[in-house]
């Protein structure tokens, strides 16, 4: 291993990305869903998705989720 490539490579992204969860994810972009996570669920629109999370809106609040913490989505 090169320690000093990674201490000097600055931070570095690893993420598991499931490409079909986010493939359904994408067909949702717009369109209002229940997004149920390991500590609740949300009601809102899709703003968008993105491999490691998804943006939603619900009434004038924008949360981020990241995709590991999604258990389902159910559009609504």
């Amino acid at each position: 291993m090169n320690y000093t490539n990674q201490m000097h490579g600055g931070p570095e992204l690893v993420t598991h990305v499931e490409p079909y969860v986010f493939q359904t994810l994408q067909t949702l972009i717009g369109k209002n869903a229940v997004v149920q996570t390991v500590r609740d669920s949300l009601r809102g629109r899709v703003m968008d998705v993105k491999p490691d999370h998804i943006v939603v809106k619900v009434g004038d609040s924008t949360f981020f989720i990241r995709c590991q913490q999604i258990v389902s989505v159910m559009p609504d």
